[in-house]
């Protein structure tokens, strides 16, 4: 008999549920039940920051939770989070500053950064160069995308300004 358990949780604003086997990260699970892709797998020790999801409001990496720890829970992944404006705002700066790259850790990125801007509106650089340090990114050196965060952070700041 499979120990498979069923859980049910919302997952980016929607009320699903899966038979999941006990073992299974969320990164896994989201990546192959889901087909959510911007989950990132990158270490797997929750060193690189790669598979960061939000999980009841805060950020977590998704290697490191084991899906059946997400029932009754609420899980956001890059693909559906656009709250506020903010991650919108973030993705048109990692454009616009060259913060791509090759990708990969772009999602955990802005993920990140969007915590941090829902928390400090107006970060320094050295705020934003110590938020998102728990995230690698081999291909940037993390110049463009501080500048992308803190160009995000001005944006922000204009808007609620002219209300």
């Amino acid at each position: 008999m499979s120990d498979d358990q069923l859980i049910r949780f919302v997952l980016n604003s929607e009320t699903v549920s899966r038979r999941v086997a006990p073992r299974v990260h969320l990164a896994d699970f989201l990546r192959q039940e889901f087909g959510l892709t911007g989950t990132h797998i990158g270490c797997e020790h929750g060193v690189c920051g790669a598979c960061t999801v939000r999980l009841d409001g805060l950020i977590v990496r998704g290697c490191l939770v084991l899906a059946v720890q997400v029932d009754a829970s609420e899980v956001e992944t890059v693909e559906g989070l656009s709250t506020n404006g903010t991650l919108q705002l973030l993705q048109e700066a990692f454009h616009t500053r060259n913060a791509l790259q090759c990708g990969f850790c772009t999602p955990g990125m802005l993920l990140t950064a969007q915590e941090l801007l829902q928390h400090n509106r107006t970060p320094s650089r050295e705020e934003i160069r110590s938020h998102i340090s728990g995230n690698y990114c081999r291909c940037t050196g993390y110049h463009a995308i501080v500048d992308a965060v803190a160009e995000a952070a001005a944006k922000l700041a204009n808007a609620e300004a002219a209300k």
